[in-house]
């Protein structure tokens, strides 16, 4: 009931204000994000979210009338943020090798990152409360990088550079490899859990054996191998 009376004055009380009132949500939002990345949604606080962003409770109401509908909203705007770190998985250019290998240290790399973590780490923890904010989450994940290298995957296939028949399960099987060492760990055991391996590691492991699978003939760049040309060593490669 208070929350709506609060919103019903908050558009009364705006009108010609709409940027202020845009500016303090945004604000809010902010606020909110940190707080239930840092302590979930049962421990976060309403007051608590109030007082980090310099506001009084009621003014916090007049925007959003309870923390569940609060939570729905910052899982929503949190997923721009995520989604364009999605996108700046990318394969770049050059041979069939090197873009595979950029694709695997990006989301090496996406997946290592605190926030990326904290964001999918909630998500699992709260996705009764928030179904279909998951769901969407998950399709655009699956349409910004999996999609994009399905896409790859059957073109080099195409090309006689792999040797796939089925982009898809090689996609995720690649993508498992890096997964499992970094989001797995990181979920049961802790951020601070300290990996056997880097990133570079990680990707170079999960893209030898990749090649090892569906290669055909162009070594694997790397750089970690001793070697000056800094390729390494594979009996199946790719084109």
């Amino acid at each position: 009931m208070w929350g709506v009376q609060f919103r019903a004055q908050a558009r009364g009380m705006t009108d010609g204000l709409d940027e202020d009132f845009d500016d303090k949500r945004r604000l809010i939002l902010d606020r909110a994000r940190d707080c239930f990345l840092r302590d979930g949604f049962g421990k976060a606080a309403m007051g608590t979210i109030a007082r980090s962003a310099q506001i009084s409770t009621a003014t916090l109401y007049l925007h959003f009338p309870s923390k569940a509908e609060l939570f729905h909203h910052t899982i929503l705007d949190t997923s721009e943020h995520f989604v364009g770190m999605m996108r700046a998985v990318r394969f770049g250019s050059g041979a069939a090798g090197e873009r595979i290998l950029n694709f695997a240290r990006g989301y090496a790399q996406f997946l290592a990152d605190p926030f990326v973590r904290a964001v999918l780490r909630l998500i699992a923890a709260e996705r009764d409360r928030i179904p279909q904010a998951a769901a969407d989450i998950y399709e655009r994940g699956r349409r910004e990088v999996g999609g994009p290298l399905i896409a790859a995957l059957r073109t080099l296939a195409s090309e006689g550079r792999l040797i796939v028949e089925d982009p898809a399960t090689a996609a995720g099987q690649l993508m498992g490899m890096i997964e499992h060492p970094l989001f797995m760990s990181a979920m049961m055991l802790g951020d601070s859990h300290r990996l056997e391996r880097n990133l570079d590691q990680i990707a170079e492991d999960a893209v030898r054996t990749f090649v090892a699978r569906y290669g055909t003939a162009e070594p694997v760049p790397s750089e970690r191998i001793t070697g000056k040309d800094g390729f390494a060593a594979s009996h199946r490669t790719i084109g």
